[in-house]
């Protein structure tokens, strides 16, 4: 079968049958391209795809460009042994997706902030602007909540029950999972949106338009982007005499390990932060568990 028809194939299982997003079609779809410039062509069989051809492959991503990490190179190999498990699904003749290996890379430790730090970081805004009600209250709802800037972004305001405390987020496409805000969250948001005079849909919005132009603005126009949200806590915590480098994500994992910190079990965090695998949520037991302690303090004296 020749390489062209087999992408296309693949691309389309994993957009129907695989349920996946956009964003994740797309990014197969490009290292599969990078592997059609690596070939020149995209008229080969995809028999003729070895051992060797992939290793080479893995040493012309490394070389083609700026040298990229061990986590960009093992989604190149990701994408083509995911190609191959496809083809050999479909009995499709083909190298075998087991005998391309992954470069191991060492585990992974997050930035997170301590509750000291976290203070520091809710006092760091200028109370006195809309903006500031704003700030707070996005980062209340990252840190009260663990979501992804995605999903933050995503929110309008009446995906968001502040009655009941919770609502429910699509993460990964099509999943969907139910979120707990606390009081203070709650607080937070209902300060912002009181203080708003507009009507737009978005939870969150940029405030730095014409109010001339306020009604040749769309929803999208002012929603508030990923990049926006992280440049804005990175100010905010050089406001407050944070050393860390850290992002939004950072507030992610500050909230999965306060829960580890409290008691959380793993699986219960895993639901929480919407992981899909265990093993993701696993890279937060670098934290000092109560319960670890507990446990040998009472059996090792």
């Amino acid at each position: 079968m020749k390489f062209s028809i087999a992408k296309i194939k693949f691309l389309n299982w994993l957009e129907i049958i695989k349920a996946k997003s956009p964003k994740t079609v797309e990014q197969y779809n490009r290292h599969l391209e990078k592997f059609e410039i690596y070939m020149k062509s995209s008229d080969f069989e995809v028999e003729d795809i070895d051992l060797d051809l992939a290793e080479w492959f893995r040493t012309y991503v490394h070389r083609s460009w700026k040298i990229v990490s061990i986590k960009t190179a093992n989604a190149y190999m990701i994408s083509l042994r995911s190609f191959l498990k496809y083809l050999e699904k479909t009995w499709v003749k083909a190298l075998s997706p087991t005998s391309i290996d992954l470069i191991k890379q060492e585990q992974r430790q997050v930035e997170f902030l301590n509750d000291e730090e976290l203070y520091k970081l809710f006092l760091a805004p200028d109370k006195a602007t809309l903006t500031w009600k704003r700030d707070l209250a996005i980062m209340t709802c990252i840190y009260s909540t663990g979501l992804r800037i995605s999903e933050l972004t995503a929110l309008n305001r009446n995906d968001i029950n502040l009655e009941k405390k919770e609502f429910v987020v699509r993460w990964k496409w099509k999943k969907l999972r139910i979120v707990y805000l606390t009081k203070e969250a709650i607080t937070k948001i209902k300060d912002y949106l009181e203080a708003r005079t507009d009507s737009y849909s978005p939870l969150f919005i940029r405030h730095n338009f014409d109010s001339k132009n306020f009604k040749n603005l769309s929803d999208e126009d002012v929603r508030l982007s990923r990049f926006f949200i992280t440049t804005m806590i990175k100010e905010m915590a050089v406001k407050a005499y944070i050393l860390k480098d850290i992002s939004a994500h950072t507030l992610r994992h500050s909230f999965a390990t306060t829960l580890l910190n409290n008691w959380a079990d793993l699986r219960s965090i895993q639901e929480l932060l919407g992981h899909s695998s265990i093993t993701t949520t696993q890279v937060y037991t670098h934290v000092t568990n109560p319960k670890l302690r507990e446990i040998h303090n009472k059996f090792m004296k």
